[in-house]
């Protein structure tokens, strides 16, 4: 167990040192853990689908119940990137330059190193912090478009074994030159001491990164027979005998051992765990293998919900489990490819009673379990039905541990410790969500508006109207569109997000500038 030494005139100077203001009567400064899931939809986890959830989820329904569950939790997006910057930033991710779609292979980083972090915000007041996981935010890959092609593979032929997956010389002289050296921009840029993890586990390099180096260097392409099939998603170079499976079991070790070396030290700490599981690559180690009985991916949300258990395990063996604030969550819905169709017909909804999966504005894009335990704060088995998004991680964590965000942080997020205190009153009256396509969405409330006549994202489907307008209390499904009725509740709304877009924030404070000219959707209705 950690000593209580606070450090208080340190923190102190820390403070103003880096432009954020320590409130008076700050109380002791938990641990802080989050755990983000990858592509773990809002049924998926038992607790919140009792009715139509075919999946034992023991851990994460243990979390639940010793904690409080947020049933109107969004994610910025319905996609991965662009929500883990919203989430770590307290900013939407349409001001920054990903207006649609996620980071891509070699892309440069996202957040910028002037832009605080939750990381860098508790930092700041003397925090140990770690990123264990999936980053997909981006990195400076000293990779140049003409050294380009010596990451693909040489041609395309038939067969496991063929040709095209064997490395030329030239391509392993490629690759040592890259990951021989440091690889900047990425977590320990922007606020974290310490960064284990694959990046993105379905995309090269395959291989685990500490810090800002790879873990041995890829002299060989992963085998073909690994591609595919909710399996890795594309071709690249690899460390030698790279395993898909130890992937997940690795980074929950780590964040294991993190806690508990961490938990001896004087200083608080902070571990954001995002998980690459349960999405793909469906790499299901065999204890779990067929264990659903209904399909692999469901295989997989057992294996990750042990997984958890065994991080919660670690917090409990720790002695700092009473003064641990747990975030558990997931950057967007479950996607519809692992079978999401076959698990329906089993009779389990990955979604739960929303409409639509990743990728769609609709509320299975982004519409996702948040579980936040803090003993001693949260009463333990609640529920909260207030509206609420990952963007509120920033304004929560400074409101615990006592300080003021500067006007240029954390531009859309709002504390939720008035929640988690037990106050049933909104923190937010509105939010915004986004498509894979940028297609946002607009909540005031129970009304939700879509700019747009489809799911913005893979889903088929579409409105006989240029833009949608539901209101969840009554139609939680998004099943009958209202705008003919309520046009003025339409534009009312359109101009909200106007608002919010050219204000540069939706909390109160100085207006401040998006990094780029935001895209704007229909702003023309068939209800005028």
């Amino acid at each position: 167990m950690r000593k209580r030494n606070i450090y208080t005139l340190a923190i102190g100077a820390l403070a103003v040192a880096c432009n954020t203001e320590k409130a008076p009567d700050a109380v002791q400064n938990p641990n802080i853990v989050i755990i983000l899931a990858d592509d773990l939809g809002y049924g998926d986890v038992q607790h919140y689908n009792t009715e139509r959830g075919k999946i034992p989820t023991p851990n994460l329904d243990r979390l639940a119940a010793q904690g409080m569950s947020f049933t109107d939790a969004h994610s910025s997006s319905a996609v991965c990137s662009p929500s883990r910057y919203s989430l770590l930033t307290g900013r939407y991710h349409w001001r920054s330059r990903l207006q649609k779609g996620i980071v891509g292979l070699f892309d440069d980083p996202l957040i910028t190193p002037d832009r605080l972090t939750v990381a860098g915000l508790v930092k700041q007041q003397g925090y140990q912090t770690a990123c264990i996981g999936k980053w997909h935010l981006g990195w400076d890959w000293p990779i140049d478009e003409a050294m380009r092609p010596l990451w693909k593979v040489n041609k395309t032929v038939e067969g496991e074994d063929d040709e095209s997956f064997v490395a030329t010389d030239e391509q392993k002289e490629a690759w040592q030159s890259v990951y021989a050296n440091p690889i900047d921009g990425g977590p320990t840029t922007v606020g974290f001491d310490h960064y284990f993890g694959t990046d993105v586990p379905n995309w090269p390099p395959y291989c685990f990164i500490e810090d800002d180096r790879t873990i041995g260097i890829p002299s060989e392409f992963l085998p073909k027979k690994l591609l595919g099939n909710n399996m890795a998603s594309m071709a690249g170079p690899a460390v030698s005998d790279w395993k898909l499976e130890n992937i997940l079991p690795e980074l929950c070790s780590r964040a294991a051992k993190y806690i508990t070396e961490s938990a001896q030290k004087d200083e608080p700490f902070l571990l954001y765990l995002p998980l690459t599981s349960p999405h793909t690559p469906l790499a299901v180690n065999e204890a779990w293998d067929g264990k659903s009985k209904l399909n692999r991916y469901a295989d997989f949300v057992m294996e990750t919900d042990a997984h958890i258990g065994r991080v919660l395990d670690a917090i409990e063996k720790s002695g700092e489990s009473n003064n641990t604030l747990i975030i558990f969550t997931s950057d967007n819905g479950c996607a519809h490819y692992i079978g999401a169709n076959e698990l329906e017909t089993k009779g389990h909804f990955p979604s739960g009673p929303w409409r639509g999966y990743k990728s769609d504005v609709w509320e299975g894009g982004h519409r996702v379990p948040f579980i936040v335990k803090w003993p001693g704060v949260v009463e333990a088995g609640s529920t909260s039905d207030q509206l609420v998004q990952q963007v509120d991680i920033m304004a929560t964590l400074a409101d615990v541990i006592g300080v003021k965000l500067p006007d240029n942080a954390g531009e859309d997020s709002f504390s939720l410790v008035s929640l988690l205190k037990g106050n049933d009153r909104p923190v937010r009256d509105n939010a915004v969500n986004s498509s894979i396509r940028g297609v946002p969405s607009v909540r005031q409330g129970e009304w939700k508006l879509i700019l747009d006549s489809g799911s913005g994202g893979w889903t088929k489907g579409e409105s006989d109207q240029e833009i949608q307008l539901y209101n969840l209390t009554t139609d939680p499904g998004e099943t009958t569109n209202l705008v003919l009725e309520y046009p003025e509740k339409a534009e009312e709304m359109k101009a909200l997000l106007e608002e919010l877009i050219v204000r540069g924030r939706s909390t109160p404070g100085k207006v401040q500038d998006n990094d780029v000219e935001v895209v704007r959707f229909n702003t023309v209705s068939k209800a005028k």
